[in-house]
């Protein structure tokens, strides 16, 4: 029994083991290789992708167009038409002479070839090698001298799509393709190429390279030098860009790369490529500067209309068979061209002399007209309305200190401000245009006179982030206002990159009440198919109407100060000068003559149109002159415009708006006061306050009162200032005579130190090597009266090897010499005598003087005409060279 259960045991262990063993096997037999999954997997996937993208190739090339031979002859064009529907300018050459097969030298072909398609006359109309190659330079960020198409390709692309990026799509690229095989087979090569010859859009309004030929050299293709087909063969990737009448640089570069791959493709040897680059690109050019052509009239304005379609659509105006509706006022921008190419509106003597204008519609943001340049020769050529680097001088200080002191800080337009002697964060002084002070003055007075002291104190007031948000608001680009600087600095009180289309549209938020919209010469465009897209921006508040109203009030007084040169008949009307200056270093460097200045600028505004003049040279150091008939050249331009376009519509005044009100106030009261019963007439001053800030302390009518007034008039500047320095002691000693009232303290200040004293003399011990400015005035309870002032040199410390005298801060040319007076002194101690400086208000002392990082001066024969310039230190296009 025992023996059977153990056989019966051992039997069933022989099963299990044997039945472990067939299922391992067949575990075995039924498991493949990784590799082999994968593979069937990744075989799998791209049948799935072949199959799927032949049936998208499938579904897109089904609504592919028809290519007709139409389509491959005729040019695309576009037509511009101007405000009132008319059409001004069609996109198109004017003849449309086909060259033919045997009219194309094989010179041109090998060019063309050599640079656009080198396997040409071996693919099928697309060309996988050329398509990876240029997904390979796309992924390294590499250089490739061609892209993806082939020049069936962008004959497609010429004859039925667009070069834009709205036709880069996988479906466009997809039927791009696809017709692209169907013309290889319905055409010969050569077909293709002579399609693709007459087609291409060759700049200055020139299509075909045909055309191009005769209006470039004078002669037909079959003429061509070798330098000359490649300068054609290059064009078409980019036209306007390698023209060689406009762009001879450029175009120098692009024809030596044609060459260059002539030689890799072995249609020339590397003598002939270089023998072919040592021809000056320009050699054999027709020059068109004679021909007469109404088209420059209009040319600044359409060179902007096609960087705006463009820049807003992507689309390419000369290949996509836009209708472009433009804002164009055609008789105001006629009357603009005869204005300053001509003697009958200004009369301006020097050939040289250039403009940049714009004229834009307060109320919509519309470009009505433009000036790019006076004189100008060449189609597309040099625009200083949207091109312009330079500074604007004081036509930046309402955009950059008042309004946004207005705006954030709600100052009144009486804010009273101190105008003294006061420097920038390095050190260096900021300067009125004539060289003095006056005291106590109202923000009206700081901006109607132009005064920079005021005018950056009070743009400091407000802070940067606040001042960025008010320009940007308004369309200024804080970041480009300053050349080799992003962002503000403190120069930008008074001066800073703008253009003056980029200038009129910012004053035009003032002119309607504080709206902005982004100055726009297109409205709408219409696509070949009908399609329309509108290109009117969008409005956005950029400031309280209150802002708005209360700069306009104040610059009113400006172009009231002005009538003479900008009166319009009684025409309600707003507006700010500006001149720019150079350095005393760069006009000794340059020989520039004393009363030279670079640029001189009028903005003006009624309650229809904002004009921007900006007027100056193309050569930055060939100045203009400031004091005769150049200087007031901006304003008889806007007068001579502005009165122009001003006839045919209605101009009213500007509405005080309910935020703003009207107060009588005392004058030099500080705070604001009510003027009483009893102030004087002449102490009254009617200024503006926004609501709810208006005073309501009523000023105090007593003798006691009107005695002290008359004692702030007769304050006057101490007298025998001098300064000597010690050089054995290092020690700089001040003096004066005791002034001739009792009961008066003396305020000194040395550089950016004040000191209140009530002696006869002070010795500074170690003073700073380098010159000092010393200031002295007389105070008398809350009045501090004009102030004395001298300087002196101080050499360099004994202790240093190399001893370098430093130079004296700069100076305007027209500073008043009354202001102050200074020697230079190298060695030996120097007395200097002082010299005062007389100011009409004065009755607060001056605070501690904050430094800064530039200098700037105002410089004009007019009062509110201004200039500046800066130290280096300073980034400013106004001060430094461009």
């Amino acid at each position: 029994m025992s023996e059977k259960k153990e056989m019966s045991r051992v039997s069933k262990k022989q099963a299990q083991k044997s039945k472990h063993t067939k299922k391992g096997n067949k575990s075995k037999k039924s498991s493949s290789p990784l590799w082999k999954k994968i593979l069937i997997g990744i075989l799998a996937l791209i049948a799935a992708v072949l199959i799927g993208g032949m049936g998208l190739f499938a579904y897109y090339v089904s609504s592919a167009p028809d290519v007709t031979e139409n389509n491959l002859t005729d040019t695309v064009s576009s037509t511009l038409l101007d405000s009132d529907g008319n059409e001004f300018w069609a996109l198109e050459g004017e003849s449309r002479e086909l060259v033919s097969e045997n009219d194309v030298p094989q010179v041109l072909k090998d060019a063309i070839i050599a640079i656009e398609d080198q396997r040409f006359y071996t693919h099928i109309g697309i060309d996988p090698i050329r398509i990876a190659g240029a997904v390979v330079a796309n992924i390294t960020d590499g250089f490739a001298s061609e892209g993806g198409s082939t020049i069936t390709q962008q004959l497609i692309k010429l004859s039925v799509f667009s070069t834009g990026t709205e036709d880069q799509t996988l479906k466009r690229k997809a039927q791009e393709a696809w017709l692209s095989l169907q013309l290889e087979q319905k055409y010969s090569k050569e077909q293709i190429l002579t399609f693709y010859i007459n087609k291409v859009y060759m700049s200055d309004n020139q299509y075909g390279m045909g055309i191009a030929s005769d209006y470039y050299f004078g002669k037909p293709l079959a003429e061509l030098t070798l330098p000359e087909a490649a300068l054609l063969a290059g064009m078409p990737q980019a036209p306007n860009a390698y023209n060689p009448l406009t762009n001879p640089e450029d175009a120098t570069k692009r024809r030596n790369l044609v060459l260059d791959m002539m030689v890799e493709n072995e249609a020339i040897t590397s003598s002939e490529a270089q023998e072919a680059k040592s021809v000056d690109v320009s050699e054999g050019l027709i020059d068109h500067s004679g021909e007469e052509t109404n088209n420059l009239v209009f040319d600044p304005y359409v060179k902007e209309v096609l960087a705006e379609v463009e820049r807003k659509t992507n689309l390419d105006p000369y290949t996509s068979g836009l209708t472009i509706y433009t804002n164009l006022d055609m008789d105001a921008q006629q009357r603009l061209y005869d204005i300053v190419n001509s003697d009958e509106y200004v009369l301006i003597e020097d050939e040289d002399i250039q403009t940049g204008i714009s004229l834009v519609d307060v109320n919509t943001g519309q470009l009505k007209a433009l000036g790019g340049a006076r004189d100008q020769e060449v189609q597309l050529g040099t625009n200083y309305a949207t091109e312009l680097k330079r500074s604007v001088g004081s036509n930046i200080k309402p955009l950059s200190a008042y309004g946004p002191a207005i705006e954030y800080l709600n100052y009144s337009t009486y804010e009273q401000v101190v105008d003294e002697p006061y420097n920038f964060k390095d050190g260096s002084p900021v300067n009125n245009y004539d060289g003095n002070y006056e005291g106590q003055i109202s923000l009206r007075r700081g901006l109607v006179d132009s005064r920079n002291v005021p005018t950056t104190k009070i743009y400091n007031d407000v802070p940067k982030s606040q001042v960025d948000e008010f320009l940007t608001n308004i369309g200024i680009d804080t970041s480009t206002l300053n050349t080799g600087e992003d962002g503000l600095v403190e120069s930008n009180a008074f001066n800073g990159d703008i253009t003056p289309v980029d200038l009129s549209a910012a004053y035009a938020a003032f002119a309607n009440g504080g709206t902005y919209t982004e100055p726009y010469t297109v409205s709408k465009i219409v696509l070949a198919d009908g399609e329309e897209i509108s290109l009117k921006p969008e409005s956005n508040k950029a400031m309280e109407e209150s802002t708005a109203y209360m700069i306009t009030d104040m610059l009113k007084d400006v172009a009231s100060n002005n009538s003479s040169r900008v009166g319009l008949n009684g025409i309600p009307q707003a507006g700010k000068t500006g001149t720019t200056n150079y350095t005393d270093e760069k006009k000794i460097e340059y020989n520039i003559p004393e009363n030279g200045v670079p640029d001189k600028w009028y903005t003006g505004y009624t309650t229809n149109y904002a004009l921007s003049v900006w007027v100056g040279k193309d050569d930055y150091f060939d100045s203009i002159d400031n004091v005769g008939s150049e200087r007031l050249l901006p304003q008889q331009i806007y007068q001579a415009l502005m009165s122009y376009v001003s006839e045919s519509v209605e101009s009213s005044d500007w509405e005080k708006p309910s935020s703003v009100v009207e107060v009588a106030v005392e004058k030099g009261s500080m705070p604001a006061k009510l003027a009483g019963p009893k102030t004087p007439s002449n102490k009254v001053v009617t200024e503006l306050f926004v609501k709810g800030t208006e005073p309501t302390a009523v000023a105090v009518d007593s003798s006691k009162e009107e005695s002290k007034e008359e004692e702030k008039i007769e304050l006057n500047a101490p007298e025998g200032l001098t300064a000597t320095y010690d050089e054995e002691a290092d020690a700089l000693s001040i003096k004066w005579n005791a002034y001739s009232e009792k009961d008066i303290s003396y305020l000194l200040t040395v550089n950016s130190d004040s000191y209140s004293t009530n002696d006869l003399s002070y010795i500074l011990q170690n003073p700073p090597e380098g010159e000092t400015s010393i200031t002295l005035a007389v105070q008398s309870g809350d009045q501090t009266g004009p102030a004395a002032s001298t300087s002196v040199l101080i050499p360099p410390k004994k202790e240093e090897e190399e001893p370098e005298e430093e130079e004296p801060e700069e100076e305007s040319s027209e500073s008043s010499s009354s202001s102050s007076s200074s020697e230079e002194s190298s060695s030996a101690p120097a007395e200097i005598p002082s010299s005062s400086s007389s100011s009409e208000e004065s009755s607060s002392a001056p605070a501690e003087i904050p430094s800064s990082s530039s200098s700037s001066e105002e410089s004009s024969s007019v009062p509110d005409e201004s200039s500046s310039s800066s130290s280096s230190s300073q980034p400013s296009s106004s001060a430094s060279e461009e």
